[in-house]
Formats: C-alpha cells, sequence, structure tokens
C-alpha cells in the first residue's frame, strides 16, 4: 500500500501582528483611524482582508492586524501614534505563530481537537473564532486560501507537531514558509 498523495498543507508565516484595543469606548474612533489607514475592523467573529493586510476580531473592540514582515515595533508605532487617546496598540510578533493549513481536509484534520462546528456553512470563509486545539489557545480564521492558526509561541511546537500527526492520514506535504500574500490571496 503506498502513502496517499499529499492533500494537506502545513506552512509557516512569518507576518507583523499588532493588537490593537479601544480604550473607554473608542472603538467608534479606532475605525475612523483604520480607514484612514486603509483597514477595515471587523465585527466579532470576522476577518477582513483590505490593503494588503488582515485584520481579525474574536473579542469586542480589540483586533489583531496581521500583515507582511516588517521592522520591529514600525506597524505598531504607526498604530499607537494614529489612535492616541482612543486606543492602543501592542507589539505581538513575537508572541504568536502564524501557520497555515489548507487543502480538501483542513477542517477535518482541526475537527479532531477543535470545539468549533468547522463545517463550511457554520465556519465560511471570512470567520474568526478563539478556540482550544490539542490543549492549545488558537485564533482560527478562515480565509480563501485555507485556515489560518495563530497560537503561543511558546506552544507553537508541540502544535505543530500535533497537526503534523493529525494530517498525516491525509497525506501531508513537505512544509515550507508561506508569504504575507500568498496567505491573503493577493496576486
Amino acid at each position: 500500500m503506498s502513502a496517499p498523495e499529499p492533500a494537506t498543507r502545513l506552512d509557516g508565516c512569518a507576518m507583523e501582528i499588532v493588537e490593537l484595543a479601544a480604550l473607554r469606548a473608542g472603538a467608534r474612533d479606532l475605525r475612523a483611524i483604520a480607514i484612514s489607514l486603509g483597514a477595515a475592523l471587523p465585527p466579532p467573529g470576522r476577518a477582513a482582508i483590505s490593503a494588503g493586510q488582515l485584520a481579525l476580531c474574536v473579542r469586542p473592540e480589540r483586533w489583531l492586524l496581521l500583515g507582511p514582515p516588517a521592522p520591529a515595533g514600525a506597524t505598531a508605532g504607526i498604530w499607537q501614534a494614529a489612535c492616541e487617546g482612543c486606543g492602543a496598540a501592542i507589539e505581538r510578533s513575537s508572541a504568536l505563530v502564524a501557520l497555515q493549513l489548507a487543502g480538501p481536509a483542513a477542517r477535518e484534520v482541526l475537527a479532531r481537537s477543535c470545539r468549533l462546528d468547522l463545517d463550511l456553512d457554520a465556519f465560511p470563509p471570512g470567520s474568526a473564532a478563539a478556540t482550544i486545539m490539542a490543549q492549545v489557545s488558537v485564533i482560527l480564521a478562515a480565509l480563501p486560501s485555507g485556515l489560518l492558526l495563530l497560537t503561543p509561541s511558546s506552544t507553537a511546537r508541540h502544535f505543530r507537531e500535533w497537526l503534523r500527526c493529525a494530517a498525516q492520514p491525509f497525506g501531508l506535504a513537505p512544509p515550507s514558509e508561506l508569504s504575507f500574500a500568498a496567505l491573503t490571496g493577493d496576486p
């Protein structure tokens, strides 16, 4: 019996990650600032791609802004200056590791440990949620290119190994590094 043809991909993706939090009910002001900076801040449970960046909201009045790799603190500094008084921007690039699981069996692989209903009707592209998988905290977003998984750096190695083992029966392609543009579907 031969090994199955690789149908599932698990790739890493280097990116800049900034957490944006509204202060004193400043969410309306933050949304206006985000628009002026070319970003869309989605409602809770959603992800939005705009102007070469990705925004996720899994908590009220807090967003994760993801973009291509940049010098340490550069993106957070821009946002902190822009949202002074109504919000705070925190650099999270070193705190979180980004992985993408893609392929026809990606949702089935995650369903082995995910507490969310990952059926395409229940969790369509543009959805985002925070959950626990394999005893690890994970932020999950459904993108047209696959499923984005953000996990704490301290548990990323364990989580990546668990994903590799869970995906093995479905045929797992050799890992590679995915560009941010490929993750978000930019040409």
